[in-house]
């Protein structure tokens, strides 16, 4: 099907002309010779333009005041405006209410034609945009938190409270695994920043030398290997939301920047001799208690308090295990249409397994577990012998130590945090508790070591010491 261009001229010669030359070129076209038939187009017909060619001035006004009616009522398309007679004024305004370009006439029609053809492409990538949004919007309506438990019902009311106001950070608290990344996509999809872009960042996954360079972005030259400039996340997040996951494992001095960026809104990319204004929501959120790390000296307060306009706490799944009515057969229909399983049954030894267990993984656990059962399964039953949880009376997976290679679990009975501590303490128990050794075993620092340590409380004889 044809793209469609809305034509406004009153010109009846060149309207004619110009509905000719863009027919024979592909397009749709529907020609208008004034606003008031050009509004009943947009505003009351079944039609969408992809692109509206239009005068300036027609005989019942100024096209620029449809235009602003247009973009109120959040209609898309891009529009070009053709005038014999534009002003500053006109051409400033034009600009400010999204026109694509302002061209006088007479315009060669080369050079319409590119003009046009650079506004369909722009008209095109903002409609699969907007598509994508729409479908990111029904798939983390404020329902995507699932439950009929009281925890839920909860969850879900302040989560909408929440997407109805225009908050400028939160905090949201809560287990590993209980669904911090999926609320904040329910908050930015139903949100008034719906629009805009969601990025997010884990500030446990890279090194703090990458991490700043990351998140704040930095100019060509800025340090070696910095070859061309890099838009930071928080300048890409503009108009949307910056997702900082784990964000208790982000530096001290880097917490400081934050701290500058959320309240000045700009932001200064490494290397570079201006800052660049931004328009974000940031949403932190963290499985540590950031009240207790302000405490220890490990998490600023100033940033604390910043964040912390409003703050929300996720549930752990033992909380609600009566949601696993509702969950399970969910990720068992998920995984059958992954894996093309056909998996029905579920049997109440299976139900009865997974109510005693008490899920320290939560919703993630949950979903590894059902996942490993729906791929395992040879008929249409669900596979009890492939739960493995320890309610259910199958030896849980321990890690193991094998000269200097660790045996981690897979199999959801070890959280991420779980691996982490065990990972530490046994290269230190390795290296007879000395740091530095296990330090150059892990590849890291000893500063970032005994960041962890203090962190998972293990005691060593350095740490005896202090005591």
């Amino acid at each position: 099907m044809a793209d469609t261009l809305l034509l406004i001229e009153d010109e009846p010669l060149l309207g004619t002309e110009l509905a000719r030359h863009f027919r024979r070129e592909g397009w749709e076209v529907v020609l208008c010779t004034d606003l008031a038939s050009a509004r009943r187009v947009l505003m009351e017909d079944d039609i969408e333009p992809l692109v509206v060619l239009s005068d300036m001035n027609l005989p019942d006004g100024n096209a620029l005041d449809l235009l602003e009616d247009v973009r109120q009522h959040g209609r898309s398309g891009e529009w070009l405006f053709l005038t014999g007679y534009g002003t500053v004024t006109d051409s400033v305004r034009a600009l400010r209410l999204g026109a694509f370009d302002f061209l006088e006439k007479p315009c060669d029609q080369k050079r319409l034609d590119l003009v046009v053809a650079g506004a369909a492409r722009s008209a095109r990538a903002q409609r699969r945009l907007r598509d994508q949004a729409l479908q990111q919007h029904h798939s983390y309506s404020i329902d995507a938190f699932i439950g009929d438990s009281a925890a839920a019902a909860a969850t879900r009311d302040v989560l909408r409270k929440l997407s109805q106001v225009p908050f400028s950070a939160l905090i949201i608290g809560g287990e590993t695994g209980t669904g911090k990344g999926l609320a904040t996509r329910i908050l930015h999809y139903n949100g008034l920043r719906s629009g805009g872009p969601l990025v997010d960042i884990n500030c446990a996954a890279l090194p703090r030398e990458l991490l700043e360079s990351e998140v704040f972005g930095h100019e060509a030259g800025a340090f070696t290997g910095a070859k061309k400039r890099h838009r930071g996340l928080v300048e890409q997040a503009s108009g949307g939301t910056l997702f900082l996951d784990e964000i208790a494992e982000l530096p001290l001095d880097l917490q400081a920047k934050l701290l500058k960026v959320i309240e000045d809104q700009k932001v200064r990319p490494l290397g570079a001799e201006q800052e660049i204004s931004v328009d974000v929501q940031f949403v932190a959120a963290s499985n540590y208690n950031l009240e207790e790390r302000v405490r220890d000296c490990t998490f600023r307060a100033d940033l604390y308090h910043r964040l912390s306009v409003f703050g929300i706490h996720l549930p752990s799944l033992r909380e609600r295990i009566e949601d696993l009515d509702q969950l399970v057969p969910m990720l068992v229909a998920e995984y059958n249409a992954r894996s093309g399983k056909n998996v029905r049954q579920i049997p109440d030894a299976v139900w009865a397994a997974l109510k005693a267990h008490d899920w320290p993984g939560n919703v993630r656990e949950l979903r590894n577990v059902i996942e490993r059962c729906v791929l395992f399964s040879d008929g249409d039953a669900f596979p009890v012998q492939w739960l493995q949880l320890r309610s259910h009376g199958v030896p849980r997976a321990e890690p193991a130590v094998e000269a200097d290679r660790l045996i981690l679990p897979l199999d959801g009975s070890m959280s991420l945090e779980d691996m982490d501590r065990h990972i530490v303490r046994s290269a230190l128990e390795l290296s007879d508790f000395n740091v530095m050794a296990a330090a150059r075993k892990l590849g890291t620092t000893r500063q970032t070591l005994r960041y962890r340590v203090q962190k998972y409380g293990i005691k060593t004889p350095e740490t005896e010491s202090d005591d």
